[in-house]
């Protein structure tokens, strides 16, 4: 197989001390933290740049990648296109808080791979080790152990699970170069890419992205595939990782893997390229290394693009649980930029079979000027306007009796003739029903889910905004449990959690000022608002895009 040649990076690039106050002093004047801050104010005039998500200092974002805790502080890394070199390089922030990020400059560039995509970090007592799809060459592994992971060195200089060609359905094992050990799958449909680490024993595993054809259909479906190595440098095939995996969708495949212990059990996290992020959990069977997946869902509710919930990273809390970040789609173009972090989210395991999902991070230090409205009546088929409540970058509590009401509708950026409205609904009890949590027949009408929607279909008039389907997920709420909805609004994006068990996200860009409203509306029949809580929410940027948020 040809390797690339190697085309050095036309980003601006420094050799970095090996001390915290050191490195610091240099990034300090350093000509690329200077672009950034100087792109970072240029852009801060579109009104859809968010003031407390993270979204790139220059140009474009993609995969979020690398997310990990090192010597105190969170890093992220992230598919970058830099301003003057337009392939894919990581780039990198750090955050004291996993809410406020600063920049650092480009982490992992490319040579000999044509591009950096997507990857994990694992870390160990005296160095991060990055592994990563190098495109063109295959499987990248590459060790820092500075202060702020500031230089990477790629170990032994090329890939080092060279990537096999599998278009073709028909090649044998003996066709494919690049596998060391066992064979490589016959028949495999995709290439490799995408991989996580992780460490058992005196051994690395690497999980890589891909699928497999499914003989009668000839539809692919997900196939994660599992390398062994005991230096980083040699790897070798070992097998289809995943076991009893009958959660997907025909067509899915297994890009941006994470594979990681949540509460006494695994939890794989990977995004299709059809139907976006997704998630297993089960069971690490240690002596076969096979996951045997026993639960499966979804962080995505329709196709994987058009301002959706797109690709995964994660890491473990050191608590039980899980920090996962996820890049949100852009749906409208945005000169000089376009997709932004979701805020991160905290997963844990409730019970052995569902997923609790809440905001992570110190998000209570972007609060001000709050605003709470008490108990009050929510009288049927009646929209009730917030008068005191009102904005385009603000976080809403609220706590909901739904009582008899068919559907709880909560409307946030709504202009005063509902011109432009973004649509929040909850459905209690009108999901599927469970029939292990339903002992059968027994309790069938307590075990169905019920359903939230975020509807964006009215969100915005600009005739370039691409609309798209309806955001629907299932939450189940137990038969007297009240409603409790925390939704974040951030100019152009709006993410939604219940009841700390789900979460749906969406892409929105209202094109008119007055944009701001919120509103509730019980249908057909009354319901009660037991509270609402609003703040205002502080930018995350200093200096650079500290724009005031909207009234």
């Amino acid at each position: 197989m040809k390797i690339p040649a190697h085309h050095p990076t036309r980003v601006p690039h420094s050799s970095f001390a090996d001390t915290l106050a050191a490195q610091e002093a240099q990034l300090a004047e350093n000509p690329l933290m200077l672009r950034f801050r100087e792109s970072r104010r240029a852009l801060s005039k579109d009104p859809h740049r968010p003031l407390y998500h993270f979204v790139s200092p220059e140009s474009s974002l993609n995969d979020p990648n690398g997310l990990c805790f090192w010597q105190g502080k969170w890093h992220l890394f992230y598919q970058a296109q830099p301003v003057g070199d337009d392939r894919t390089h990581w780039g990198h922030a750090v955050s004291d808080d996993l809410i406020h990020w600063r920049d650092l400059p480009y982490a992992i560039k490319p040579g000999p791979e044509e591009r950096c995509f997507s990857g994990s970090i694992l870390v160990e007592p005296d160095r991060a080790i990055a592994i990563y799809h190098g495109v063109g060459a295959g499987t990248m592994a590459a060790t820092a152990s500075d202060p702020l992971l500031l230089d990477w060195k790629k170990v032994g200089g090329k890939p080092v699970i060279p990537c096999p060609v599998m278009w073709q359905t028909n090649l044998g094992p003996d066709q494919l170069p690049g596998w060391q050990g066992n064979p490589a799958p016959k028949g495999a449909l995709n290439l490799i890419y995408d991989p996580c680490i992780w460490k058992k024993g005196d051994s690395y595993y690497a999980l890589t992205g891909g699928a497999m054809p499914h003989p009668p259909s000839g539809r692919r479906l997900r196939t994660p595939f599992l390398f062994r190595s005991r230096d980083l440098a040699s790897w070798e095939y070992l097998h289809p990782f995943t076991e009893d995996d009958v959660f997907g969708l025909p067509g899915d495949d297994f890009g941006c893997p994470y594979f990681w212990p949540i509460g006494d059990r695994h939890i794989l996290l990977h995004f299709s390229h059809m139907s976006g992020g997704h998630y297993l959990f089960g069971d690490y069977d240690t002596a076969r290394d096979k996951f045997v997946a026993a639960q499966g869902g979804r962080f995505t509710f329709g196709p994987a693009h058009s301002g959706n919930v797109h690709a995964p990273s994660a890491t473990p809390d050191g608590k039980g649980g899980v920090i996962a970040i996820f890049n949100v789609a852009s749906a409208k173009p945005t000169p000089g930029w376009d997709q932004l972090m979701a805020l991160p989210r905290r997963l844990t395991l409730i019970g052995r079979d569902e997923l609790g999902q809440e905001p992570a991070g110190d998000i209570a230090s972007l609060r001000q000027a709050h605003r709470r409205i008490g108990e009050m009546a929510l009288p049927a088929n009646r929209e009730i306007v917030l008068d005191r409540v009102s904005g385009n970058a603000i976080e809403l509590a609220a706590e909901i009796d739904t009582q008899g009401a068919q559907m709880i509708e909560l409307n946030v950026l709504r202009s005063p003739g509902r011109e432009e409205v973004t649509r929040i609904a909850f459905y209690r009890g009108r999901g599927f029903p469970d029939w292990i949590r339903g002992d059968g027949w027994t309790r069938y009408w307590e075990s169905r889910d019920s359903l939230i929607t975020l509807d964006t279909s009215y969100s915005s008039e600009l005739p370039d905004a691409v609309s798209r389907a309806p955001e629907t997920a299932p939450v189940y709420l137990a038969p007297e449990e009240t409603l409790k909805i925390r939704i974040f609004i951030d100019r152009s994006v709006v993410e939604v959690f219940v009841n700390g068990r789900q979460c749906v996200a969406a892409r929105v860009y209202p094109g008119r000022a007055d944009s701001l409203g919120v509103s509730l509306r019980a249908q057909g029949a009354p319901a009660r608002l037991l509270a609402l809580d609003a703040w205002q929410m502080k930018s995350i940027y200093e200096g650079a895009e500290s724009g005031s948020p909207a009234p």
